[in-house]
């Protein structure tokens, strides 16, 4: 594969929310339709084994937009939508300010939940516009944030959607379609003398669950909950389709990267968490991957994505190479004429991956979250005080799978392998030890460094 020299190509990083391994068609699922995501897949690269950084949103999207480990980005865990909560330091480099110092122009429509105070805002880290969301999550046709933690009755509900530091009304459009009506009008309104850098951020499948009934039509067949997943997906899936006709429409698709992934994996918190009630949610899907959202298992990082691009990617390509969200930051930079030496990044240039889907370009892939601490190095994973979600019981502190024939992690060989064990214990723990450097007890509560703004 070659890079071309000019013109740079436009970007189009798209992103689900708590979207499975197993909430795709092209990845298996028969229950539910996403054709043009599909499509996409079948145009460019799908990836088997693509991780979130972290498996909880603002982690994981403070991994992507900065190219290093979220600790080392300054986020760890879920920040809150209080109008006085920070976020992503603003000291920390993003693909947005990069790209934007090589004369793109940068746009974020969707969510961002990475910090709500004035200083911690899109456009403070490289967008030139934004419009979406601060928060971590919305009603879907109010586009209130009611904090969805039953157990803090401090928070009052918080009307959350935003147009470049101002509030905006859409009071009962649809998100999903608001965010996509909101990139098809920033496509059109370009300017068609610089490239673009469009992230497009949706809050689906995220809880509350709604959807359209029109949507939910659809999927008469299904249990009440994964029915309106179903929905939800097939609106996002229209709604990424809608956004590549733009592109094509324009004239433009051929020399656009396309990235596709979800931000971590299924939730397996409650459906409705208004009503105070903790009952797990079953609607969404790992595949056959152990876990969900916020746990190291395979089901709460390893995320369905595709990369398209006809100018460079060869169409119907499966890569089952390890790559991870931060790698995004190193690999756009370099197709648009800049140097990822010049930035402090944990990801890399995966520019061979795209072009035959074999090549390795990590030795070995970390994670942290909480109590737990993960490493993968070849087809062996260890998870160190893992559990498969929120309020499940722990599973063994030490668990030892072969991916290459136990991608479901049902199997655990610590005993069978303790020389194995021993080794990626010693580099895992090493690894956390050397995150852990500059923060304090109170920051690792909190989820993130501490700053004034």
């Amino acid at each position: 594969m070659t890079t071309p020299e000019r013109p740079p190509p436009n970007i189009l990083v798209i992103l689900s929310d708590d979207q499975g391994y197993g909430d795709l068609g092209c990845m298996g699922a028969d229950d539910l339709a996403t054709p043009h995501l599909d499509r996409l897949a079948a145009s460019g690269v799908l990836f088997t084994d693509f991780y979130s950084n972290s498996p909880v949103c603002s982690p994981s999207r403070a991994a992507l937009l900065s190219g290093r480990y979220p600790a080392h980005a300054g986020v760890r865990d879920v920040l809150g939508g209080h109008l006085t909560e920070v976020g992503l330091p603003a000291d920390v480099p993003t693909i947005a300010s990069a790209l934007q110092a090589l004369g793109y122009a940068t746009s974020l429509i969707g969510k961002w939940h990475l910090g709500v105070r004035p200083g911690f805002r899109p456009t403070d880290h490289g967008f030139d516009q934004w419009f979406g969301m601060l928060s971590g999550g919305v009603d879907y046709f109010s586009h209130i944030n009611y904090n969805l933690w039953p157990w803090d009755t401090s928070y009052n509900p918080v009307h959350d959607l935003w147009e470049d530091g101002d509030r905006v009304w859409r009071n009962g459009e649809y998100l999903t379609e608001v965010i996509t009506e909101q990139a098809v009008a920033t496509l059109r309104e370009r300017d068609r003398e610089r490239p673009f850098f469009l992230h497009v951020a949706y809050n689906a499948p995220h809880a509350p669950m709604h959807a359209p009934a029109r949507y939910i039509d659809r999927f008469g067949g299904l249990t009440p909950a994964r029915r309106i997943m179903a929905a939800m997906l097939a609106a996002l899936d229209d709604g990424i389709g809608a956004i590549v006709s733009e592109l094509d429409r324009q004239g433009v698709i051929d020399n656009t990267f396309v990235a596709f992934f979800s931000d971590n994996g299924p939730s397996r918190h409650p459906s409705n968490w208004l009503d105070g009630s903790m009952e797990p949610y079953y609607g969404a899907s790992a595949g056959e991957l152990k876990g969900g959202k916020t746990s190291l298992f395979e089901g709460g990082i390893r995320v369905p994505a595709i990369v398209a691009w006809p100018d460079g990617v060869p169409a119907g390509q499966v890569a089952r190479a390890p790559v991870a969200a931060f790698d995004l930051f190193p690999t756009i930079l370099r197709l648009a004429g800049g140097d990822p030496d010049d930035y402090d990044l944990d990801g890399s240039d995966v520019l061979a991956v795209l072009a035959d889907g074999v090549q390795t370009a990590h030795e070995a892939l970390f994670w942290e979250f909480r109590e737990q601490t993960a490493i993968r190095r070849g087809p062996w994973k260890l998870v160190l005080n893992g559990y498969e979600a929120d309020h499940f019981p722990p599973d063994d502190p030490v668990f030892l799978a072969n991916l290459a024939d136990d991608i479901g992690e049902k199997r655990n060989l610590a005993d069978d392998e303790p020389d194995m064990v021993e080794a990626l214990s010693e580099e895992a723990l090493d690894w956390r030890a050397g995150i852990e450097v500059g923060w304090t007890d109170e920051e690792r509560e909190a989820g993130r460094l501490s700053s004034d703004g």
